[in-house]
Order: C-alpha cells, then structure tokens, then sequence
C-alpha cells in the first residue's frame, strides 16, 4: 500500500498534484491521504485531552463528551455540526466532509484522565458532535480502546451512531454493558434510500442501519432511535413517518426522538445550496421558514410533535423512553420535536 503523506516539516513523500496544505493545527503530526479514501485527508494530532465538558449553562443531558474524529465523511448536508469546522479555519462545506482531523493519541489521554483522583465516573456520550464510526474508524480503531479504557474506569457512556462500523465492537458493548451503564443509538431520519442517498451521500444505506438495531437487540442491548432531522416537505408527510416509526418498530427499536431539522451558520448555507441544486422549488419555502433563524418556527415544530406523536402511537413507541445521551433518560413526546438535543453542542477544547 502506499500512502501520500506531508510531514509537520513541510517535506512530502508520495504526494500527489494538488496535494492539500497542512493546517495550522496544534499537536499535527502529519497529513495522510490513501487510495482507500479518495479525496479526503487525515491530519493525525497529538491531542492535550480525550475529555470534552460541557459548560453548565448548557441543557445537554449529560456534562462530558469524546469526540475522536472532527469533521466527518458522512457528508450530510444538514449537520448541525458543520460550523465547528471553521474554528480550525476549514469551511463548513467540502472541507469539513473531507478534511478529518484524527486524535491518534485519544486513548492513552483518555486512560490518563480516567485514572485521575479527581474523576468522578460521570456519564460520557460520544457521537455528539462528528460521528466516532464514520469511515474513518475502519482505519484507526480508536473507539474499542475507548470502550475498553471507560468500562475498565466504571464509566457510564451512551453512543449514537450512523456507522454500521459499530457492529465489529458489539462483544465489547456486550461485555461493557455487564459492568457500567451503556447506551447505543441509531441515527436513522430517511428511509427513502434515493433521498437518503442525496442528503447523507457517505453513509450506510438506511436497511443496512435497520440491520444494525436489530444485531443490537439480539446481543441483548437496548437500542434507541436518533429520528433526525425531520425536513419539511421532504419527510414530514404521513406516509414517511409512518413507514419510517414502523421499519423502526420492525427492527427492534427500543425508543424513537425525532424532531425537526435546524439550520446553524455554516450549516445553513451548505444546505440552502443542496436544496437550490435538488429541490429549487422548496428553496423560497425554507427561506421563509428559517429566514429569521436557525429553527424553524415554533407552529411547525407544535404541529410535527403531534403528527410524530400519532406516527410513535401507532407502531407502540408511546411512552417508550426516547433516545438521550444518558442511560435510562427519556424524552417528553409533546416536545421532543422542538430541537435536536445535540443542537447546543458548545465548541469544545480541541486538543
């Protein structure tokens, strides 16, 4: 195999035309590009901390986060996390979905903090800003020394996920599950697979994903559904919900949240381009639903809560606990669809 790489020294081995700069990154070892992995770069970092906490003004269920990877190649167009890419001067846009920044260190800092005096064996979720198995993990195999360091330090965690990748560290859940609180959850809001295709070009297909709920349950694990973003005109309609609650219901599911799309800077724009590319009849509809901010309005957010309501009524997930990033929390179905709960993630300390 031969790798095109850039080292922190500005020398280059294997480079390719166009080869992309590195980026002022603190703790950069190199930059990587590999034929597996057309079009994207790896800047490998040393980082200073694996634990990310939230500030206490913040309404996150839980106060701690890992997040391994920043940036992500599941290129959705509507994630909300899109913005943080520009604290590392990137775009929002291709660079985000392409240039992936990767603590290779994360689990020897990650045992280090663990085994602090001061840790108190709070909760940790991952997967609250980029997504820990997109692609990207199939190469480094941060997360089963991440399973591994907060099970052997009595941590609780909850994980929520697209990546299908998940399924190779099921026996280590397994085990985890035996010893501390764990928590596994799908993100799943798009079961036409050509919509799905267009929206989430670099994710597994949405059957690929029923699959994985379904290896959770039979390895005995609960499993929770992340039904979001719901888009306006797009996936809002009765028959896609409907058929959405009860491909998930037919899985395994444990738990549906689902609520509406929002659109933070950064976000935003991307968006509005895909749309002006996709549905150019929709662009004035969502101009005018989200010109005044990043939600949409509170009306349309009171209405889907009770169409969702209805759809969770009728494939038996009333009064089922909705996915949180917290073992045994559940989310009040009157208002889960106001927001995305992972809409206030803060910028965290990088590295």
């Amino acid at each position: 195999m031969r790798w095109n790489t850039q080292t922190t020294h500005g020398e280059s081995n294997e480079t390719q035309p166009g080869e992309a700069p590195l980026i002022p990154l603190a703790g950069l070892l190199r930059a990587v590009r590999t034929p597996e992995f057309h079009g994207i770069t790896f800047h490998e970092v040393a980082a200073r901390s694996a634990l990310n906490k939230v500030p206490p003004a913040s309404s996150m269920p839980f106060r701690w986060t890992i997040n391994p990877y920043r940036g992500c190649s599941h290129a959705c167009v509507y994630c909300f996390a899109r913005g943080t890419h520009q604290y590392l001067d990137l775009d929002a846009g291709l660079d985000f979905d392409r240039q992936l920044v990767v603590k290779v260190n994360v689990v020897e800092v990650l045992r280090a903090e663990l085994a602090r005096a001061s840790w108190k064996r709070e909760h940790v979720a991952l997967g609250t800003n980029t997504d820990p198995y997109q692609r990207a993990e199939g190469r480094y195999a941060l997360m089963p020394g991440i399973i591994r360091a907060l099970t052997d330090e009595g941590t609780p965690f909850s994980i929520l996920t697209k990546g299908t990748l998940l399924a190779r560290d099921l026996p280590l859940l397994k085990a985890a599950a035996a010893q501390v609180p764990v928590s596994a959850g799908i993100s799943l809001a798009v079961l036409d697979p050509e919509l799905q295709a267009h929206l989430e070009p670099g994710t597994p297909t949405p059957s690929a994903r029923l699959s994985l709920i379904s290896k959770l349950r039979d390895a005995g694990l609960a499993c929770g559904v992340m039904a979001m973003p719901i888009l306006p005109w797009l996936t809002d309609g009765e028959e896609h919900l409907d058929a959405l609650f009860g491909a998930l219901s037919a899985a395994g599911a444990t738990g549906v949240t689902a609520g509406a799309l929002h659109l933070r800077p950064g976000t935003k724009e991307w968006f509005m381009q895909w749309l002006g590319r996709e549905h150019p009849q929709l662009v004035g509809r969502y101009a005018r639903l989200y010109g005044k901010g990043s939600y949409a309005p509170k009306e349309y957010r009171t209405w889907l809560a009770g169409r969702v309501n209805a759809a969770k009524a009728r494939h038996h997930f009333a009064g089922q606990p909705s996915f949180a990033h917290r073992v045994g929390a559940g989310g009040a179905d009157t208002h889960e669809a106001s927001a995305d709960p992972r809409s206030h993630a803060v910028q965290e300390q990088l590295f």
